[in-house]
């Protein structure tokens, strides 16, 4: 009886390597492919390689579930000899991931618990569930459940219809403050908000034809125009010599372009 279950564990044991020498080989083409052939890869050929990595991974776990395959937790591992020294057959029966079965390596490799720090996160999140009441859960589960919902239902409507609420909504936002356009246009044609006041800092000692734009009420200076004997106008055009004591005086067509540009003045400046 004993060397008949001996057996049938052999037995489960070797189909057990094959199935996940299969899982194996498939994920190192699947990973090749991903590396190496991305810009040839379809979709349709990535669902076939999860496709084909789903069965077998379901047929390894119907194997495991199977009434003939023997409990594998019930049987226990025990080192029976550890070395530093480089194993030649555990290289190549580990394709060279385990060149030592060392006392470094033992606590990893047949480890049957979580590690402790996992073990000490899992009882800080079942220790945080129990505090939770059942209405607050309740209340977290429907909130969740709704969430899901509306992301499924987002998902399953066609792409014409996103797009279309995507438009609708960006043509029923506004681009523009009114509020602000109103001010913008107050400003600008009636000096609604403008500060009277003028800049601050002195003014430079009074040159001829120098002053201030502005003082007291808007105004404009007369501007001297002088020039020597033989001197040319800014204008284009000679200028009369100006008599000892005099101020020189201002061309008729530059009185007429300062009355003009006094009288087209902002409403603000009047």
């Amino acid at each position: 009886m004993q060397q008949r279950e001996e057996k049938q564990l052999e037995a489960s044991v070797d189909s057990l390597i094959s199935l996940v020498a299969h899982v194996k080989n498939a994920l190192q083409n699947f990973i090749y492919k991903l590396e190496n052939e991305y810009e040839r890869l379809t979709w349709p050929s990535v669902l076939d390689n999860f496709g084909l990595l789903s069965g077998q991974l379901n047929t390894i776990n119907k194997m495991l579930k199977n009434e003939k395959t023997p409990s594998f937790r019930s049987q226990v591992i025990i080192p029976l000899l550890l070395s530093q020294k480089p194993d030649d057959d555990l290289t190549v029966l580990t394709e060279q991931r385990v060149p030592v079965f060392s006392h470094e390596i033992v606590p990893d490799y047949l480890r049957t618990k979580p590690d402790p720090e996992v073990e000490e996160q899992e009882k800080q999140l079942s220790t945080e569930a129990t505090r939770i009441g059942p209405d607050v859960a309740q209340k977290q589960i429907q909130a969740l459940n709704k969430m899901c919902s509306n992301l499924l239902e987002k998902l399953n409507n066609p792409r014409e219809d996103r797009d279309a609420e995507s438009a609708a909504s960006r043509l029923n936002k506004p681009s523009f403050n009114p509020g602000d356009t109103n001010a913008l246009v107050a400003a600008v044609a009636f000096g609604k908000g403008l500060s009277k006041c003028r800049p601050p800092g002195p003014m430079a000692p009074g040159h001829p034809g120098q002053g201030p734009m502005m003082s007291g009420g808007p105004t404009l200076q007369q501007v001297t125009i002088g020039g020597g004997p033989g001197q040319q106008g800014g204008m284009g055009g000679p200028v009369a010599p100006q008599q000892q004591g005099q101020p020189g005086k201002m061309p008729s067509s530059i009185k007429t372009n300062i009355k003009s540009a006094s009288g087209s003045m902002h409403p603000y400046n009047r």
